[in-house]
């Protein structure tokens, strides 16, 4: 079996200005270099377009609506302090979500085994009714309705181990007992949430708050109690909120992560996963914003997806 490769041109045209960390230049490094890797199990695919109604299990419609009203049609628009759009946002925004429901498609119809989604801008602090910390539709809540809307499935889980806590994810399934959100994350930090007695209404949340300047082995060995609720929990798919930014050299965090780690990581979820789910894993970008550091993790990211088959 293969890995898909999931990504879009219109990423290119979500202008965030000069200076902002979250700029077009993250998913160029990782892209371009990911299609230096020779390898027939790489299946590169472009998003697909997709019903517009599984954006409004994520969030509210009044949102949506706003959201849509937003787009400039010049310049650039701040629908907070730190996320902007401009007039390519419109179909980049989509484009990302399209991206991780194309990447689920191609894993449950079997035309690769899982797959990874190099899109912007990232979702995971996009609450249901509110855009903050450059993310703009929850990509990965999205896909998780997806899976139970589309596919009937009963569980999903979510795995987040982009550095800051995805509070809108933990927001838009705080209350829904089929979906088992996990996420491991330097704290106290941005965006101030993510303590480990936030845990779900239905006990579907687990925080695993890490301090400022932890090791890789200790952030290795937190995992195991996000496995454990896992193996308890029975996903029947497991959707990654892949953020990269834990990485020593990342400017916007301080966990001292080595590029290699995130190998080591993700092997160790997709053995979970193929006893857990048969292997069906889709990965979506997050954060991550040392270019040398991104490119490097993902490609061993990628690498471990594409040896696990």
């Amino acid at each position: 079996m293969k890995t898909g490769i999931i990504t879009t041109d219109t990423y290119l045209q979500h202008d965030t200005g000069q200076g902002h960390p979250e700029r077009a230049d993250r998913v160029t490094a990782v892209i371009d270099h990911l299609k230096k890797v020779k390898s027939k199990n790489l299946i590169w695919k472009k998003p697909t377009k997709f019903d517009l109604k599984y954006l409004e299990f994520a969030h509210d419609k009044d949102y949506l609506n706003n959201v849509t009203k937003s787009f400039p049609k010049q310049g650039l628009n701040f629908l907070d302090g730190d996320t902007i759009v401009s007039p390519g946002s419109k179909d980049a925004t989509k484009d990302a979500v399209g991206s991780i429901l194309t990447a689920i498609d191609g894993v449950m119809k079997k035309d690769f085994n899982n797959a990874f989604c190099a899109v912007r801008p990232p979702g995971h602090h996009a609450e249901k009714q509110k855009a903050m910390g450059f993310c703009v539709y929850n990509n990965v809540a999205v896909g998780a309705y997806y899976l139970l809307e589309k596919y009937k499935l009963k569980k999903v889980a979510i795995i987040d181990f982009d550095v800051h806590h995805g509070n809108g994810t933990q927001d838009i399934f705080y209350d829904n007992e089929k979906v088992l959100y996990v996420s491991s994350h330097q704290y106290p930090y941005y965006p101030g949430s993510g303590a480990a007695n936030e845990k779900g209404n239905k006990d579907n949340v687990l925080n695993v708050p890490l301090n400022a300047g932890t090791q890789p082995h200790e952030f290795l060995n937190a995992y195991e109690s996000i496995f454990k609720k896992l193996k308890t929990f029975k996903p029947e798919f497991i959707l990654l909120s892949a953020g990269f930014d834990a990485h020593k050299d990342d400017p916007l965090a301080q966990i001292n992560l080595e590029s290699k780690d995130y190998y080591t990581l993700t092997k160790r979820i997709l053995t979970l996963a193929k006893e857990l789910c048969g292997g069906k894993v889709v990965s979506i970008l997050e954060g991550g914003y040392d270019l040398n550091a991104l490119r490097e993790s993902v490609d061993y990211h990628v690498k471990s997806l594409i040896e696990f088959q």
